[in-house]
């Protein structure tokens, strides 16, 4: 009878930031890839799985976290694995990763290792227009491959969508948004077609080119993704932003943080009235000193949270 293989709980946290109009995650650099914070959950040392993630991330980060959720639990076989010759057994554990997203505000940039997030996904960025390797590059090589895939499974009976109707509903087209919630399911899909670095090194088939984005650890790409996609969603109903902002700070600069989050500019008067009509903030009756024109600050009004149940920044869809 074949053993069977141990498993090991790991906690994988990402640790998200915003500075100035930048929002970062903290990401140690390991060789050519980037790599989360993550650490095995020891029961005995750890009451709870929350207490073990905060416990190693604030100590491997050097920053006080302060809203914590969990993601998803990453368990796909190989996730882990080391590379090893040709027929060697693998008798290392199974690595099953927890993977939570964490907010925090940068307390000291010099003590820990924060890049920016959309170096990793730049096709997520949009603040400027449609980032042009878009068009130029990700959605050819997507409809050549969707095709191709299209071809290989004709005649099959699938309910689901089809690798053309995919590109088209994740990437938007002339009849469909960009939908800035759906970073997991972009990158899945460029990952199937072989365009990332982590499917090549997992042995897929190299597609038709390897898109621009840094590449990380594991699937640390797809952990980030998934946490970019759920507080995107959140902003929309609850204040997650003002764990990542200051204490007081002008409505300029609440903006600016939004939209770096949301990965979408926001019409300036549209996004004050949102702001205004949902009680999210009132005025410290203080004014920025610095250069230029004194701004009124403001500061998070904590009482929304129990005035209704959904408050956050009711956008809508962004794209």
């Amino acid at each position: 009878m074949r053993p069977a293989l141990p498993i090991e709980i790991n906690l994988t946290a990402v640790l998200m930031a915003v500075e100035g109009q930048t929002p970062l995650v903290y990401a140690a650099r390991g060789g050519e890839s980037l790599g989360l914070p993550s650490g095995p959950f020891d029961p005995l040392k750890h009451r709870t799985l929350e207490i073990g993630l905060r416990s190693f991330a604030q100590e491997q980060a050097g920053q006080a976290l302060g809203y914590v959720e969990q993601l998803y639990t990453f368990g796909d076989r190989g996730r882990h694995a080391a590379e090893r010759a040709r027929g060697e057994v693998d008798a290392s554990p199974h690595v099953v990763s927890i993977g939570y997203l964490a907010l925090t505000r940068i307390a000291d940039r010099g003590a820990a290792h924060f890049a920016p997030l959309y170096a990793c996904f730049p096709w997520e960025d949009w603040r400027g227009g449609k980032p042009a390797l878009i068009d130029a590059m990700i959605r050819p090589a997507l409809e050549s491959w969707a095709r191709g895939a299209d071809q290989r499974g004709a005649g099959i009976d699938r309910r689901a969508l089809s690798p053309v109707e995919r590109v088209a509903l994740y990437f938007g087209s002339d009849t469909l948004p960009f939908d800035e919630e759906k970073v997991l399911e972009r990158y899945e899909l460029l990952y199937e077609a072989g365009l990332v670095p982590e499917a090549i090194r997992d042995g897929r088939a190299a597609g038709a080119v390897c898109v621009p984005g840094e590449p990380m650890a594991f699937d640390h790409r797809r952990i980030l993704a998934t946490a970019l996609g759920r507080i995107r969603g959140k902003l929309k109903y609850r204040p997650l932003i003002f764990e990542m902002m200051p204490e007081s700070f002008t409505l300029t600069d609440l903006q600016k943080k939004v939209e770096a989050i949301s990965g979408h500019h926001l019409h300036k008067q549209n996004f004050r009235r949102l702001v205004e009509q949902g009680g999210l903030v009132e005025p410290t009756g203080g004014q920025t000193v610095t250069g230029g024109r004194p701004a009124a600050l403001f500061r998070f009004r904590r009482e929304v949270l129990t005035e209704r149940p959904a408050p956050g920044f009711r956008l809508g869809r962004l794209g």
